[in-house]
């Protein structure tokens, strides 16, 4: 028996090497590449690899279903596409491909203040796909306060219902590929669009986005600006996820900026148990990372996420296939979950429990109770 085909054939190595033969070398960098010597980068899948589920049986009840609720809305699926800067190096349509293929795949959109593409278009271009589709909009706190406010009612125009702030970016990290291929601006024709037209900008003309040390005061006055959720990304440290829940933020997202910032940081998947154990329960966790495969999305749950994003990948799809490979890796990865999940033992992503996570190789006798995080 061969068992019935569940969802479109996945191999995340190999869209990336046909997105390379598709992508210009420099490009492809950018997109590839981490900082330093890419430890971080590579420790993010590689800490996947090196966890196990151990599944329940004889659990009984109904089909598996995939349903989570995170900040009011239900999403189809624990997985969300993360925040990737300009879309439009990967294929002309860019960020407008990324918004339809992710809309029709039912899952929410994080788009990025660095997009080719402003917000208002992206959302507009999920909205042809599915008119209630979730689409986030991910923020840099600017030292001009102007300009992050008119940022943010941009965002609320466009019709976003949170802000993911990025916290984890007071300097830029130092790209090695990059800084080999002297890549430093974007092609002709091609710009930071939600940077167009903001205060200080020449008319028509864009501003840099300024990586700089915002501290807790500059997160308030984001507060006192809009109603919107407030979702931080890139905390890593759980003394960090408490201030951030006392401070009333309203969900946090384990992340390492994808190994471009800080070479040293942990993997994402790494420094989520304790966050979470921080946070209690108190808001919604999230998790970007390394994460290629349903497996990953059942771990990150398991160790105390609510939903799992990609990003990498969406743009080794959209270079190869447009609008169609985003939909089709994004369909994959949900339908990949689904089996994981009934293979765990479980109804509901809600299942998936600590105790079933350990490490490869061969295991010391663990009493029982005892954690394994």
């Amino acid at each position: 028996m061969t068992g019935p085909r569940t969802g479109p054939a996945y191999d995340p190595a190999a869209l990336a090497l046909r997105a390379r033969a598709e992508l210009r070398p420099e490009h492809y960098d950018f997109i590839a590449g981490g900082a330093g010597e890419e430890t971080a980068l590579r420790e993010n899948e590689d800490a996947f690899a090196r966890l196990a589920l151990l599944p329940r049986v004889l659990r009984g009840g109904p089909g598996p279903g995939t349903r989570v609720g995170v900040l009011d809305r239900e999403w189809p699926a624990p997985l969300f596409v993360s925040p990737t800067a300009f879309h439009r190096l990967a294929h002309p349509d860019g960020e407008l491909a990324t918004a339809r293929a992710a809309a029709a795949a039912g899952a929410p959109l994080v788009t990025g203040m660095a997009a080719t593409t402003a917000v208002a278009d992206v959302v507009a271009a999920a909205r042809t796909r599915d008119p209630e589709a979730v689409v986030w909009f991910q923020l840099y706190l600017q030292p001009e306060h102007e300009v992050t406010a008119e940022l943010v009612r941009r965002a609320e125009r466009a019709g976003c219902s949170a802000l993911v702030v990025t916290v984890d970016s007071p300097v830029f990290g130092s790209r090695t590929r990059d800084l080999r291929n002297g890549f430093h601006d974007l092609p002709p024709g091609l710009a930071a669009e939600n940077m167009r037209d903001l205060p200080g900008a020449a008319p028509g003309g864009t501003l840099d986005i300024a990586m700089w040390p915002a501290g807790w005061d500059d997160l308030r006055r984001l507060r006192d600006l809009t109603d919107l959720p407030l979702v931080l990304k890139g905390v890593l440290h759980p003394a960090d996820a408490r201030t951030a829940v006392e401070q009333g933020v309203d969900a946090l997202l384990v992340s390492n900026h994808g190994g471009r910032q800080l070479d040293a940081a942990p993997a994402a998947v790494e420094a989520l148990p304790a966050v979470a154990e921080a946070v209690a329960g108190r808001i919604p966790v999230l998790i970007d990372g390394g994460v290629r495969r349903g497996t990953d999305i059942a771990l990150a749950l398991a160790l105390g996420a609510v939903a799992a994003g990609v990003g990498r990948p969406v743009l080794w799809a959209l270079a190869t296939a447009g609008e169609d490979g985003v939909r089709e890796l994004l369909s994959a990865l949900r339908a990949d979950f689904a089996q994981v999940l009934a293979l765990c033992g479980g109804h509901r992503p809600g299942d998936l429990t600590a105790d079933q996570v350990v490490t490869r190789g061969f295991p010391r006798h663990r009493p029982e109770g005892e954690r394994t995080w």
